[in-house]
């Protein structure tokens, strides 16, 4: 393999979107160890499973977004590596079959140690992964995006995580999970209120195709606004100290994001707005597990 031929490889995998993978897995993690229930290789399984889920969903998106067209010359966002011809259509379509397919072998291990419900919850996350832009209803092209990023990559992957270390539901995993999964909403909500246009041209069904950017910009404020909501909920009603309101001290950059959002002129622009979406996730996620481990 030629290191031109690795770095499209790597531009396929997406880097910059695997902190949706990791923030929730590292979430899930926090809350256990402050359960003192932390084990440290099902959270690196569970971890080494979300990465590669995603892997396997960005691969799945960069070949079928090709093949149905919806990646065409007018595309403004960044380069996908089977429409612009580095990499063939069937290796892409390969190597989605085969990340997801050590996905799941790895995850055999999750299943022998927490049971039938994880391998339940492995299948489907690996199957939507897939069926986001494939299959006969792909979910990002009928507007359900947005309701599967906040499930599976919130709900689920932090409260599956936590299970895997405590093997037991816990509320404060499912109100954690409620930010992390409006924050990974917001980097969907950029990227489709930057490909609004072109996808209403090529029939891709986004929330911003169905109702118009502006409810984008809304529900970029209303996700912001939630994931905000879930600090002072873990020290009023939890009983976490001030502590875990440590995501607070990067209140600004989410306020100057959201008027980003409103303000934005012209969409090329959004590019490095998704960037900054993504990190704020990352950071948020880093604050918020430092003050759970700190603050219980």
């Amino acid at each position: 393999m030629s290191s031109s031929t690795l770095s499209h490889w790597i531009a396929a995998s997406r880097p910059k979107t695997l902190i949706a993978a990791i923030i929730p897995v590292l979430t899930g993690a926090s809350l256990a160890y402050a359960h003192d229930s932390l084990l440290w290789l099902p959270s690196l399984i569970a971890l080494f499973c979300a990465v590669l889920i995603q892997i396997g969903t960005n691969f799945a998106n960069d070949y079928y977004d090709h093949v149905k067209g919806s990646d065409t010359e007018e595309r403004i966002g960044f380069d996908r590596m089977t429409s612009k011809g580095y990499i063939a259509p069937k290796s892409m379509k390969m190597a989605t079959y085969m990340a997801m397919g050590l996905a799941f072998i790895a995850g055999m291990y999750l299943v022998w140690h927490g049971g039938w419900i994880i391998l339940l919850i492995g299948v489907l996350s690996i199957l939507f992964g897939i069926a986001y832009t494939g299959g006969p209803y792909p979910l990002g092209y009928n507007g359900l995006g947005d309701l599967f990023v906040f499930i599976f990559f919130g709900i689920v992957a932090v409260m599956g995580t936590f299970y895997v270390n405590a093997f037991e539901w816990e509320m404060e995993a499912f109100w954690a999970s409620l930010a992390i999964g409006a924050l990974c909403v917001n980097i969907l909500v950029v990227n489709n209120l930057r490909d609004s246009d072109i996808d209403r041209k090529t029939g891709k069904k986004t929330l911003g195709v169905l109702f118009g950017d502006r409810v984008l910009k809304l529900e970029y404020l209303a996700m912001m606004l939630l994931a905000y909501a879930i600090p002072p909920h873990f020290v009023f009603q939890e009983g976490y100290k001030p502590i875990v309101l440590l995501p607070f001290l990067i209140l600004p950059l989410a306020i100057n994001h959201v008027i980003t959002i409103f303000r934005i002129d012209e969409k090329v622009k959004l590019n490095k707005t998704l960037e900054q979406t993504a990190m704020f996730m990352f950071l948020f996620g880093i604050l918020f597990a430092v003050g759970i481990v700190l603050g219980n």
